[in-house]
C-alpha cells in the first residue's frame, strides 16, 4: 500500500467489490487523498470512512458519482479538520440523497450553510455528528428538526446552539425517533433545553449535557420527574 500512487491507473478499472476492499484498507491506513480518491471511488460505494485521511473539499467533490452513499465519516481522529468546509458538504448533500449517517466531528470550518444543505437534500439522515463544529448555531438544528424525520442520534456538543435550536429539533417530526442527544459543553444551553428533550422525546436513551454552565440542579429534578429509573441508559451532567 505504500507505493499505491504507482498503481493508480491499474486500480481504476477494478470491479467494485475489489475496490471496496481497497477503500477499506487505504482509509484505515490514512492513504486516501485529494489526488487519488477519484481513482478508487465507484458508483456503488455505500460507506466511506475518511477519519484517518488528510482530505479537503476537493476530495468531496468526487463523491458526485457516489449516489448510493449511506455512511460518510469525516470525524477528525486528530485535532480539528480545517480543510473540509460547507462547500464540500454542500457538494455531498446535492449528490448523496440516500445518506443515513454524516459524521463531521471537529470539522471546525463547517457552518450552518453545510448542515442546512444536508437537512434539505438528505432527509433519510438517522445519525449526524456535529460535535466541536464551533460555528454551528440554532439555524442547523431548526433545519434538521424541520426536514429530517428519521433522526435517531444527534451530536451538537461544543457548538453555539441555544435552547431555541434544541426546542426546534425536538418538536419536529423526529421527536418520536430520537434516542441519543449529545449536547455537552454548549455554553448557551439552559434547563429549558433539557426539559424540552425529556418532554418531547419518549425514546431518548442517552442524553449528555455535561459542561453546560447555565444548566442547574433543576434539570436533575426534571429527569427524576419525567423519566423512569430504568429508561435512560446514560446521562451525564455537571452541576454548577
Amino acid at each position: 500500500m505504500k507505493n499505491i500512487s504507482r498503481y493508480l491507473t491499474d486500480i481504476k478499472p477494478l470491479p467494485p467489490n475489489i475496490k471496496d476492499r481497497l477503500i477499506k484498507i487505504m482509509s484505515m491506513q490514512g492513504r486516501i487523498t485529494d489526488s487519488n480518491i477519484s481513482e478508487i471511488l465507484h458508483p456503488e460505494v455505500q460507506t466511506l470512512d475518511l477519519r484517518s485521511c488528510d482530505i479537503s473539499d476537493a476530495a468531496l467533490l468526487h463523491l458526485s458519482n457516489c449516489r448510493k452513499l449511506k455512511k460518510l465519516n469525516l470525524n477528525s481522529s486528530k485535532g480539528n479538520r480545517v480543510s473540509v468546509t460547507s462547500e464540500g458538504i454542500k457538494a455531498v448533500a446535492s449528490s448523496c440523497s440516500y445518506l443515513h449517517e454524516a459524521s463531521l466531528k471537529r470539522c471546525c470550518n463547517l457552518t450552518d450553510e453545510g448542515v442546512v444543505a444536508l437537512a434539505l437534500n438528505c432527509q433519510l439522515l438517522k445519525i449526524i455528528d456535529l460535535g466541536g463544529c464551533l460555528s454551528i448555531t440554532d439555524v442547523s438544528l431548526h433545519a434538521l428538526g424541520k426536514n429530517c424525520p428519521f433522526l435517531q442520534c444527534v451530536d451538537f456538543s461544543a457548538t453555539q446552539v441555544s435552547d431555541s435550536g434544541v426546542i426546534a429539533l425536538v418538536s419536529g417530526p423526529c421527536a418520536k425517533k430520537l434516542e441519543e442527544i449529545h449536547m455537552g459543553h454548549c455554553v448557551n444551553l439552559t434547563d429549558g433545553a433539557v426539559e424540552a428533550v425529556l418532554t418531547y422525546c419518549p425514546q431518548i436513551r442517552i442524553l449528555l449535557f455535561h459542561g453546560c454552565p447555565l444548566i442547574t440542579d433543576h434539570s436533575r429534578e426534571v429527569l427524576e420527574q419525567l423519566v423512569g429509573p430504568n429508561k435512560l441508559k446514560q446521562v451525564t451532567w455537571t452541576v454548577y
